[in-house]
């Protein structure tokens, strides 16, 4: 039987992290980019737009989603998936808050 593990990882403080910008962790090889929004709700994803590998913790965050620096096209935060007519999705990863700690639940 398979069972995943899920291990809770601080990552810093919500005060380390812009309104409305990201921080980026490294988890191997993959870069995580952690978003935070105007109303100080945390998200992660990879941080590789589905349509060419742009960095899209350099993008602009607005609402629950953000625009690709390249080419933009728009990610919501919370499932990764393109909006609008674009289609293709970026992981996401779960984030909770204890207190103002942000926690990064990486799988394995």
């Amino acid at each position: 039987m398979n069972q995943i593990s899920r291990n809770w990882v601080v990552i810093g403080s919500l005060n380390d992290i812009p309104r409305q910008g990201a921080r980026c962790v490294e988890n191997g090889a993959m870069t995580i980019a952690v978003f935070r929004t105007h109303d100080d709700r945390i998200f992660a994803i990879e941080d590789k737009c589905p349509h060419r590998n742009g960095p899209l913790s350099q993008g602009i965050v607005h609402g629950d989603c953000v625009t690709c620096p390249l080419h933009n096209m728009v990610i919501h935060l919370a499932t990764g998936r393109a909006q609008g007519a674009d289609e293709g999705e970026t992981v996401t990863f779960p984030v909770r808050l204890e207190g103002d700690i942000i926690h990064l639940g990486i799988d394995f």
